[in-house]
Order: structure tokens, then C-alpha cells, then sequence
């Protein structure tokens, strides 16, 4: 019997989504051992011209990981729709948009400006900017188009199934890739994890007193947190109340509060602002000028409510630019 085609591909991401397939350890034995490898650009040599060739719907299933971000990324995307059967959106940056995500509160020109101009390190007096294509003595040379807005890959192709985190423990990969094996999926556009809030897995839920209140904001690099304590109960911002759980707590274990990489339960439509308003309601200082101090410790606001959700937001990305 032949073993069902899969395909990795990676978008705008960092790489530890492939990192995460690698940390199966000995699990990657089986999959591999299931199923075989149609493209999987990090590991494999395969050409984009192979997957063209394939007849449409050959592949079993592909996971792609990564925001979208440039043309090619669009490309691929849509071609491996075209020959999959089923599209999972593997990683935060393709379930979310991701930190690569946070490129939305600007536009392409001053994201090259900054990059190509105004850093420290560089050294480009002609002031010289990538091109789509540029002719040269030997003939065309022709980049991928840069685009103005990141996007998630369900804004850019219908996605079966999401494998939500950063990057997706193995314990959920490994769920998930038995799931589509056996044929036991949930129904179409499930995020393949819990539907319960993080802070109902969270161990220490069980110190949060009954009235939450706080009359400041901490940041987590300033203070030493007590390991045994809800953050928010002491000051420090967690997104654990609008975040799904089933990432096994691993920032939690490590000391450090949640950023939302596993994005909002199906009850919640805006992250940053579900937190936003969760923040409000503990903050227990009526002085209009305590509650401007304490907006003020927030240094960056939409990199911490949005760090990973800026583009599946109702926000999507700053306006007029």
C-alpha cells in the first residue's frame, strides 16, 4: 500500500516550527516510517518544479508553517493548496500571523528604510533598496515582492486544521499528524489542542485570590516572580486569561508569564483586546493620574498584547500608512 504524501514548507518564520519536527526525536522515526516526503525544503532536495508536476489533490497533507509575507511564500501557498488534500497552519505565524506579524504597524518603504538606512550597522550611502528586478550584465535577476501587509496563511488560502504555538510542542505535533493518519480529525477549522483558557491548566490559578486587584504593573525583567504565584496576582502582565491552553505550560514552568503564542479559545475574537479589558477590571486605582502612570510602565502595548495575533486581529495592522 503507498504511504500518504506530506509536505513542510516554511514561510515568514524563524525556523523553530522545523526545529519542533526535529525535537520528536525518535517519534520523527515514525513518521517518517508512515508517510513519505514530497518537499520539505530544510531537510529534503526537492524542487518547487517536482511539487508542479504532481496531480492536483496527490498530497495527503501539507504543513505549512510561517506568516505569509512576500510573493513567493504566496506562490507556494497556493500551489501546495492546489495539490493538497488537507492544509494545516503549523506554528503561531501561520495560525496568527506571529511576530513577523508585528512588521504591521508599518509600512514596506519604512520597513526598508529602517533596515537598509537607519540602522547603526549599516553602510549604504547610495541609499540602494532591494528590487523586484534588477537587469544585470548577465540578465534579469528577479526577486520575490516584498508585501506591504503580513498575513496569516488562512487570509491567503483555505486551512483545514491548525497546529497552534511557538513553536507546536511534539507531544501536539505527534497528536496531530496520528489524527490525520487514523482518520480521526475534528470538524474542519478545529485548532488541534484544548478549547479551555490557559489559565484553567495553569497550576498556579490555585493562588490567585477570589478578587483579583493590582495598583501597578510590573515587567518581568525588573522583578524576581515567586514561582509559586499567579503573575497577574503580583503585577506582571500574562496573557494566560486569553489564551488557549494544551501548550503544557512551558513558559510558566520556565518563570516566565504567557505571551498568547497559542492564540484566543473560539470564544474570543480580539486577544489584545480581550486582555486589554481583563487588565482593566483588576486595576485598583481610581487617581486619574496613578492610572496614566501605570499605562505608561507599558512600554510597547502591541508588542505585548499582539505579539503573535496583530494580523488575525480586528486590528490587522496600523492604519494609513
Amino acid at each position: 500500500m503507498a504511504k500518504p504524501l506530506v509536505a513542510f514548507y516554511w514561510c515568514a518564520s524563524c525556523g523553530g516550527c522545523e526545529e519542533a519536527v526535529v525535537d520528536l526525536a525518535e517519534d520523527i522515526l515514525k513518521v517518517a516510517d508512515a508517510v513519505e516526503f514530497r518537499l520539505w525544503p530544510v531537510a529534503l532536495d526537492f524542487k518547487y518544479a517536482d511539487v508542479e508536476a504532481m496531480p492536483d489533490k496527490s498530497i495527503a497533507v501539507s504543513f505549512i508553517n510561517g506568516a505569509v509575507r512576500t510573493e513567493e511564500q504566496e506562490h507556494l501557498a497556493k500551489l501546495l493548496r492546489q495539490k493538497s488534500q488537507l492544509v494545516i497552519a503549523f506554528g503561531a505565524c501561520a495560525h496568527l500571523g506571529g511576530i513577523p506579524g508585528l512588521a504591521n504597524v508599518a509600512n514596506k518603504n519604512e520597513i526598508f528604510e529602517t533596515a537598509y538606512k537607519l540602522t547603526r550597522s549599516t553602510a549604504n550611502p547610495k541609499g540602494v533598496y532591494p528590487q523586484t528586478v534588477t537587469e544585470t550584465e548577465y540578465g534579469k535577476l528577479k526577486l520575490p515582492e516584498f508585501f506591504d501587509t503580513v498575513k496569516t496563511l488562512d487570509q491567503t488560502v483555505e486551512v483545514d486544521y491548525y497546529l497552534p504555538g511557538c513553536a507546536p510542542p511534539p507531544d501536539l505535533i505527534m497528536q496531530g499528524v496520528t489524527a490525520i493518519l487514523e482518520g480521526k480529525l475534528p470538524p474542519k477549522g478545529s485548532v488541534l489542542t484544548v478549547e479551555k483558557a490557559l489559565c484553567e491548566t495553569c497550576e498556579r490559578n490555585k493562588s490567585k485570590p477570589d478578587k483579583l486587584m493590582i495598583k501597578e504593573v510590573k515587567r518581568i525583567s525588573e522583578v524576581i516572580a515567586d514561582p509559586e504565584k499567579c503573575f497577574l496576582a503580583e503585577g506582571i502582565i500574562c496573557l494566560g486569561p486569553a489564551t488557549r491552553g494544551g501548550c503544557g505550560e512551558r513558559c510558566i514552568n520556565a518563570n516566565m508569564p504567557c505571551r498568547g503564542c497559542f492564540g484566543p479559545t473560539k470564544e474570543v475574537k480580539d486577544m489584545g483586546a480581550k486582555f486589554l479589558s481583563s487588565l482593566a477590571s483588576i486595576i485598583d486605582v481610581d487617581d486619574e493620574k496613578e492610572i496614566e502612570k501605570i499605562a505608561e510602565s507599558v512600554l510597547d502595548p502591541i508588542g505585548l498584547f499582539y505579539m503573535y495575533s496583530l494580523p488575525s486581529s480586528i486590528l490587522r495592522r496600523k492604519q494609513g500608512v
